[in-house]
């Protein structure tokens, strides 16, 4: 297991040892191409093998646009969307060479409809759709498989850490829909997994918007259009 956030990631390796698994942590920015390449390798030199990677990281930025500084755009893509690239980069032509793997990025609902207020994390996301679609075709003839996970609102600590330009966070806080626990939503992840669905959607939002969006996307723009304007009333000047 990799993140940056060294006690919650000692904290979940614990977990699982006590749980009767086996885990190893590696403190990781995923940004860093060369040290997600070395966690590759270095798996790949201890096991003899690369089975599954989770591409997981992420982070976001709440606001409008015009509020966002040029800062708030690189950091969110370079985490969720460059954290992708970088794990399929280390770990693709290991799975190629050894003909069979699977790579499984997280991406969100906001990879698969116009989510405003958080766009630099909706580019991302919507990059590691086209990203994890693409690459599945590419992969299946060579035994690798690919998924995209797309889930809606998650109990995860994105919620409450994601940086929030000019908006009060109570406010937003208090408008957000009811959220899966992580445990759940876990599961069904691996149960997607399991079945190889190129896209694994948690959560009945999710679901719902997706159908939506594929059936008449003014009306997603028109529903979110209105959720906008909720949120700029939430804004407030510094």
């Amino acid at each position: 297991m990799a993140d940056l956030n060294a006690p919650l990631l000692d904290e979940a390796v614990w977990l699982i040892v006590g749980a009767g698994g086996r885990a190893k942590s590696v403190r990781l920015d995923v940004s860093d191409f060369s040290a997600v390449k070395k966690m590759v390798d270095d798996a790949v030199a201890e096991h003899g093998r690369l089975d599954y990677i989770f591409n997981n990281a992420g982070i976001g930025v709440l606001g409008e646009v015009q509020d966002f500084s040029y800062e708030d755009w690189h950091k969110v893509i370079d985490t969720n969307l460059y954290g992708v690239v970088n794990g399929v980069a280390a770990a693709y032509p290991v799975m190629a060479k050894q003909g069979f793997g699977h790579i499984i990025s997280t991406a969100s609902l906001a990879g698969l409809i116009p989510a405003p207020a958080e766009i630099s994390y909706t580019t991302s996301k919507h990059g590691i759709v086209g990203l994890s679609h693409a690459l599945r075709i590419e992969g299946a003839d060579l035994g690798v498989r690919v998924s995209v996970v797309c889930p809606g609102f998650i109990d995860t600590p994105i919620l409450h850490t994601s940086k929030l330009v000019k908006l009060d966070r109570q406010k937003v806080s208090a408008s957000l829909p009811k959220t899966m626990a992580c445990v759940e939503c876990a599961r069904k992840i691996l149960r997607g997994v399991e079945r190889n669905q190129a896209t694994i959607l948690v959560t009945g939002m999710a679901k719902y918007f997706w159908l939506l969006q594929r059936i008449s996307p003014a009306l997603v723009r028109w529903i979110w259009s209105r959720n906008m304007r909720k949120l700029r009333a939430m804004r407030i000047e510094r």
